[in-house]
């Protein structure tokens, strides 16, 4: 699957489109599947901010922001995860934008 991030024009100049927060938490086999590994690849490679990581529970929880389209692009990939992971359950939520964030991280 493909991921680009697309730029606004606007009177021939080129500007970030509009960043978007968001919350999300992914339920079923997503633990152990690298479900964590492949979404921060996908949000570097999408240019996003942002962390992953597991909970407790047997979930894993995120936080995306960026390029509006980006931030649509990885929850999209989220929703299905990476090979080896059965998503059965996944939400998320508006976030407020976090701008002390460098870059997607993993956390513990």
């Amino acid at each position: 699957m493909a991921f680009t991030t697309p730029a606004r024009r606007i009177r021939g100049h080129e500007r970030p489109a509009a960043v978007k927060a968001v919350r999300f938490r992914a339920a079923g086999r997503v633990q152990g599947v690298c479900f964590r590994v492949a979404t921060r690849e996908v949000g570097e490679r999408l240019g996003l901010r942002g962390w992953v990581r597991n909970r407790g529970d047997g979930t894993v929880e995120g936080f995306i922001e960026g390029d509006e389209a980006a931030v649509e692009a990885m929850l999209s990939f989220c929703r299905e995860g990476p090979s080896g992971a059965e998503v059965e359950r996944f939400t998320w939520e508006p976030a407020p934008v976090d701008t002390t964030l460098a870059g997607f991280s993993i956390r513990p």
